[in-house]
């Protein structure tokens, strides 16, 4: 794989349509917050903060932009976006106070990695499909990986220890069951899928009945895993999947709810469950 010199890179800045508005605006927010950070006159809740008492909020943030792009609500996406680059732009003020580094040294390295990943567009190398792309991607970065051994063999299990550290667990089995298959752990065919599905119930089911509580939780875990296994061999999306199940029962409950006069735990099972069958197929007529 080739890769383009330095002088062969196009400045993506030069090339966006409008920079000094965009610039304009960016610079404005980072004088903001750079003035709510200030110990003469700015804000006593800024002040307070540090980068380990924002991850919630960075965390918050990106979930918030996530439902506002399934919502398809384009004011709430911009809106929410905005709310995210604040964070980004507070953890780089923070770390700018300390001389660590500021918001330039961010925006450099996150560029710097696009155009080195991306050759086929700033670089001669050719491809000719999606997943052309995603193989080169993933090639450079290995080659990037400090834990590269001398004989050229990647190894994996750093980078899996940081999706598991950095991502929510669903998301995190994903990308590991997928970075491990990639590198030939994988099952010969989905009936092999299948049968550690029904190895590992069989393992959950003797565990609750008979082991302490750790031993359960243990058993439950590679029941979770084994199923997004089988996800990821039909090319569905686990997270997506119970998403959209959390907002049906919520819909559903919502319609239960608006049906009865008095509260639900003055009702018995049976009743409960007429009740849901009915709403199913009221929206199942209606969808």
């Amino acid at each position: 794989m080739s890769t383009p010199e330095a002088t062969d890179r196009p400045d993506p800045l030069h090339s966006s349509p409008h920079p000094p508005i965009t610039l304009t605006a960016l610079q404005r927010l980072i004088e903001v917050v750079a003035k709510l950070r200030s110990p003469d006159g700015g804000c006593p809740w800024d002040l307070a903060q540090s980068p380990q008492t924002l991850i919630p909020y960075v965390l918050e943030e990106a979930y918030e932009v996530v439902d506002a792009i399934r919502q398809g609500d384009e004011r709430a996406i911009a809106d929410e976006l905005g709310d995210l680059l604040l964070q980004v732009v507070l953890q780089a003020q923070i770390a700018s106070e300390s001389g660590q580094f500021d918001l330039a040294d961010v925006a450099t390295s996150i560029t710097e990695k696009l155009i080195r990943r991306h050759p086929h567009v700033f670089g001669n190398v050719l491809v000719e499909s999606v997943d052309e792309v995603r193989q080169n991607w993933e090639q450079i970065k290995a080659d990037e990986e400090s834990s590269e051994a001398e004989s050229g063999m990647v190894v994996l299990s750093p980078r899996l220890r940081r999706y598991a550290r950095s991502l929510p667990s669903l998301t995190a089995a994903m990308k590991i069951s997928r970075k491990a298959a990639s590198a030939g752990f994988e099952w010969e065919t989905i009936e092999g899928v299948w049968a550690k599905f029904h190895e590992e119930l069989a393992e959950f089911e003797t565990a609750i009945r008979q082991e302490a509580k750790a031993q359960q939780q243990a058993e439950l875990g590679d029941l979770l895993f084994t199923i997004v296994n089988i996800a990821r061999w039909y090319e569905l999306d686990p997270d997506e999947a119970l998403q959209g199940t959390n907002q049906r029962f919520i819909q559903r409950f919502s319609l239960v709810e608006s049906m009865v006069d008095r509260p639900l735990s003055e009702y018995t099972l049976e009743e409960l469950e007429q009740f849901w069958q009915q709403v199913k197929a009221k929206l199942k007529g209606e969808g």
